[in-house]
């Protein structure tokens, strides 16, 4: 086992992987820039050590100062959490290099998914459905050929992207060379990869990613599927599992494509794969997230499997605790992402001190967050300030017991996204159970309000 591990991230995963270590006997040293000095994961861990100023390019993103902090501390691991360097395979071989174990696959595994044309080629060669698409764009005439083949609408895609940035959805010749070069401009700025291709672009789908655990040993199992369908910008509002909208038979489909996608790249450690479902049923692979990604905790909940924890375990150097026999899916979660944005105002960030704080509790609701009465939200990072995550024996159950913990959590000081996520869990779409990602357009066009796509 591990003898200390630094977490190399900040907020509610950084508290989680804290407290996993904790139940594993680790010692942690926690990093922290200096606009995170009063943050709950510098409280909980063993050692916290500072490593620069708020932008972070210059703490949370600076490997020298994580590595340093690392080799000072006698840390053998270090747990990237999601975001900042989670999916870096240049961070992997620094690790590597000065012998201490990243808490997550290899860096050939990251980079085989990271970038998103050569995820397709290996996703093809290994039978795992895929939109149809282009390798890396080299000119304007490719993009335009492929797109009179396809057909419009499709979309151009950064190869390094994530987390809905480098995308642009193009609907006719007229706006094709104008929004390459804008997403070609934005890989460069988000990603410092200016490489895109582009994809048939999918009208309004279900938006499904279907768990996996792998280790060194060539084992790899899959912990069910969960549904992303309600977003915004591309960026998940509310998740759910398993997905109200697939059958046992295309649960099983996925589940085993997920696992063939990683065992053709030799995956350890958490990760994701993500499918679209079209309305005639068929899915299409879209991306491999090479990480723990923010809803674990909905699949934890359904699986009561510790994703953070086998992290941990398969990394040290063990086999997996579980076959896929042993994964049993029971009842159903939906996790509602609490964020400092005021929902009426364009969901702008409202960064700002939090007044007072009562999260909800009770059987089957679990709260994930590094929020106190006092603490203040700064301007610089992510506005997610907690998740909400509710447990039922079906849909129905995990909905209304949601509804009521949201009722019950109080926020004071500053804007967040509470009252809508009442609003969605009691809307009658959302409660049908049939929506996809054009849910909250609908939902607001439904409300008579007006809704911003960009």
């Amino acid at each position: 086992m591990f003898k200390r591990v630094l977490i190399a991230n900040r907020g509610e995963i950084a508290v989680r992987v804290i407290r996993a270590c904790r139940e594993l006997g680790i010692p942690t040293v926690a990093v922290y820039s200096q606009a995170d000095a009063k943050s709950l994961h510098v409280r909980l861990a063993t050692d916290a050590y500072c490593i620069g100023p708020a932008p972070s390019a210059q703490s949370y993103l600076s490997i020298p100062a994580i590595i340093s902090t690392a080799l000072m501390t006698g840390c053998d691991a270090i747990h990237p959490g999601y975001g900042f360097m989670s999916e870096r395979a240049d961070f992997v071989d620094i690790c590597t290099e000065h012998g201490i174990k990243f808490i997550g696959p290899s860096a050939d595994s990251m980079r085989k998914m990271g970038d998103k044309a050569t995820a397709r080629k290996t996703m093809i060669e290994n039978d795992v459905p895929v939109t149809p698409g282009t390798g890396l764009l080299e000119s304007l005439e490719q993009a335009r050929e492929f797109a009179h083949k396809a057909g419009y609408p499709i979309i151009l895609k950064a190869t390094a992207g994530g987390g809905g940035k480098g995308m642009r959805i193009v609907r006719s010749d007229d706006e094709l060379e104008s929004n390459m070069k804008l997403c070609q401009m934005e890989a460069e700025k988000f990603f410092g990869n200016p490489g895109i291709y582009a994809e048939k672009f999918l009208e309004n789908p279900r938006h499904i990613e279907v768990q996996i655990l792998g280790d060194s040993f060539g084992n790899v199992i899959h912990l069910g599927e969960r549904d992303c369908s309600i977003q915004r910008r591309h960026q998940k509002l509310l998740e759910e599992a398993p997905s109200p909208a697939i059958d046992e038979k295309t649960r099983k489909e996925m589940g085993a494509a997920a696992v063939r996608a990683a065992k053709a790249i030799g995956y350890e450690g958490a990760g994701t794969c993500e499918f679209l479902l079209d309305h005639d049923g068929k899915w299409y692979f879209m991306e491999m997230n090479t990480r723990v990604q923010v809803e674990h905790c909905v699949t934890e909940m359904i699986s009561q499997i510790d994703i953070v924890r086998e992290q941990i375990l398969v990394a040290s150097g063990k086999k997996l605790g579980y076959t896929q026999d042993d994964v049993l899916l029971r009842g159903h979660a939906i996790e509602c992402r609490i964020n400092a944005e005021d929902p009426d105002h364009d969901f702008m960030p409202c960064p700002g001190k939090i007044d007072g704080y009562f999260a909800p509790g009770g059987f089957g609701i679990r709260v994930d967050s590094h929020v106190y009465p006092g603490y203040s939200i700064p301007p610089y990072y992510d506005s997610m300030i907690g998740k909400l995550i509710c447990w039922g024996e079906n849909r129905n159950e995990a909905r209304r017991r949601m509804y009521q913990a949201l009722k019950e959590y109080v926020v004071t000081g500053i804007k967040t996204t509470i009252p809508f996520h009442q609003q969605i869990v009691e809307d009658e779409v959302f409660m049908s159970g049939n929506f996809n990602t054009g849910f909250i357009e609908d939902f607001y066009k439904r409300q008579g309000k007006e809704f911003k796509s960009e």
